[in-house]
Order: structure tokens, then C-alpha cells, then sequence
């Protein structure tokens, strides 16, 4: 798989006044946290809720019109089954999505709201993957890949793009990793354009499948992750992602859910940002202090900010409980 730079300005062009081109946020207190100048992309305030819509848009509206004519299936936790739902009602095409049994409540009503199908089946990323397969075949539908696919990897890239262009003189990006969709564009998006800044993702300690990975320079499983971060529960990279992330990506870490909950609740009660625990992972590397980068202009990925107003009161009432 090749993705060029004029591929990536091809999906820009292609999304836009179809997205946002999100805003990047600062703060004073969080830069002393971090000890560093932090960037915030939002792209918890993109349509559908998170970054996934980029990709999703840039696959389907590219296929062929027996493609749309047919229909599209895809599988997701919920922010790619939000992202691909609400470019298919733009684009005037039938979705349905698996997504799991315990699929978080307001990505339901969100996704079935753009007026995609919904199928339940399992918990695991492996689960959907499979029925999604299934009813693949059976209905003669087109897939749409959560990550695994260049086209989504080169609409995700926008993310990086967008924050290199507002911000050409950045040190590091940090981003979180699930499939690594968003992680590989991005840095293919800043390798092609000649940055030499130190591309770094985060995954939660119990989606830890990047990082054994690359230290056993090959794609290992994992067993289902219980993390509290949803959307970044891969139980393996993908094909297609982690050469790219691989070749191109400078580290990885990972977080704990402690970390990246203290995080989400600084960034409602500091910055006013509602965002979900995948969407606050990368930032929780650095306030954590998973990666130390004194002094440096850092732009940070804040890929999503699909949390429900049960769970994040679940949240506020732990936190207020440990706190005594």
C-alpha cells in the first residue's frame, strides 16, 4: 500500500464543507501539566461526534454506483458506525453496522438516528468482524473497514494535515491507537510532508496490542481488553496499519484507564470539552507523564467525544467517592 501526499490533498478536497476542519484549543494550566505547549485538536466537535467521519466519507463516496446501489455494512464500538452511518445518509446510501452487545446507549440512538441498520453480536472488534462478514455475503453488500482499508487510513490523514497546516512549526504529534487508522495517517500525512516532528501514539495498558506488536516485530492478538477507553479495544493492529505504524510512527505507550479517566473529567471542568475516554487517552500519556517532551510544541489528538450523560455521571460519582 502506497498513500501519496496528492492522495491525502485529493481526500481534503473531497471532505471539504463535508467536515469540520476543527478548531485547535490552548491552555495555559495544561501546558505546566505537560511541561510542554500543548495543541488540542478537537476532533470531539467534528460531525458525528469524533474523527471517524473523515475516513468513513472519503471510502464510500469513492465507490462505484452499483457499490452505493448495493448498500455498505460495517462494524464498530460506535464512532466509525456513527461516522459511517451519517456519510451514507449524505450520500443517499443504505448502511448497515454490527456493533457489540454492549454498545455504549447515545452511539445507538446516534447511529440508528442517521438512519443506518444496527446488528448486535459479541463484545469484541473479532465478533463484528465476523457477523459483519457473514451478512457481507450473504446480502451482497460493500464493506467499509473501521481502519484496514488505504482509503479510510487516507481520510483519517486529514486530521494530521489539517493540524500541520494550521501549526507548520509543531515538535510532536501524539494520538491515540485503537486499529490505528487515525495513527497511521497521520503519520503518513507528516512523512510525506517532509516534518520531522516525533510522531507518538497511546494505547490504554489493557489494549496493549501496538505495543507487543512492535516488540515482537509482528502482529500479536490479544485477549478481549477491558478497558474503559471503548473505542480502543482492537485485540490486534491491522494489516494494512501497523507496517505504517511500524515504518513511520517514532513510539508508543501506553496509559492507564485511571490516567485517562483524570484526564477526561480536567478537560470538562478546565477546558469546558466533553470528550469520551479514547478521545482523552493521548493527552493522559502526557499528563501522566508516559511521555516527557520539556518545552516542545506538541499537537494532541482529541479524536472523540461520544460519552453519555449516565456514564460520565458514573464517573464524576467515582472520582468524588475516591476522592473521599
Amino acid at each position: 500500500m502506497s498513500i501519496s501526499q496528492n492522495d491525502i490533498l485529493a481526500a481534503a478536497s473531497r471532505l471539504e464543507k463535508r467536515v469540520h476542519h476543527t478548531p485547535i484549543l490552548r491552555s495555559r494550566q495544561l501546558d505546566k501539566l505537560c511541561g510542554a505547549e500543548i495543541f488540542l485538536k478537537t476532533e470531539n466537535l467534528q460531525r458525528a461526534g469524533s474523527f471517524k467521519i473523515r475516513g468513513a466519507y472519503n471510502t464510500i463516496s469513492q465507490l462505484s454506483d452499483d457499490e452505493k446501489r448495493r448498500g455498505v455494512i460495517s462494524y464498530s464500538s460506535g464512532n466509525h458506525a456513527q461516522g459511517v452511518a451519517l456519510a451514507s445518509r449524505m450520500l443517499g446510501i443504505a448502511a448497515t453496522i454490527v456493533v457489540p452487545n454492549d454498545i455504549i446507549e447515545t452511539k445507538r440512538q446516534a447511529t440508528e438516528g442517521y438512519g443506518a441498520q444496527l446488528v448486535k453480536a459479541g463484545l469484541t472488534s473479532a465478533d463484528r468482524k465476523a457477523k459483519a462478514e457473514e451478512l457481507c455475503a450473504q446480502q451482497n453488500l460493500t464493506m467499509i473497514p473501521p481502519y484496514d482499508d488505504e482509503r479510510i487510513i487516507t481520510g483519517q490523514s486529514t486530521v494530521g494535515l489539517e493540524l500541520m497546516q494550521d501549526l507548520p512549526d509543531l515538535d510532536a504529534i501524539v494520538a491515540p491507537i485503537g486499529g490505528g487508522g487515525l495513527m497511521a495517517g497521520i503519520a503518513t500525512a507528516a512523512r510525506g510532508m517532509g516534518r520531522k516532528l516525533k510522531v507518538i501514539g497511546v494505547e490504554p495498558q489493557d489494549a496493549d496490542d501496538t505495543v507487543r506488536s512492535l516488540k515482537a516485530g509482528s502482529r500479536q492478538r490479544i485477549e478481549a481488553p477491558q478497558t474503559i477507553a471503548d473505542g480502543l479495544r482492537a485485540v490486534e493492529p491491522g494489516e494494512l496499519t501497523f507496517p505504517i505504524i511500524q515504518k513511520l510512527v517514532d513510539d508508543v505507550v501506553t496509559v492507564s484507564d485511571a490516567a485517562i479517566l483524570q484526564t477526561l473529567v480536567w478537560l470538562l471542568e478546565r477546558s469546558k470539552l466533553l470528550v469520551e475516554p479514547s478521545g482523552a487517552t493521548a493527552l493522559a500519556a502526557l499528563i501522566d507523564g508516559r511521555i516527557v517532551l520539556p518545552g516542545a510544541r506538541v499537537g494532541v489528538i482529541v479524536s472523540g467525544g461520544n460519552i453519555s450523560l449516565t456514564a460520565l455521571a458514573g464517573i464524576l460519582s467515582k472520582r468524588k467517592a475516591a476522592s473521599g
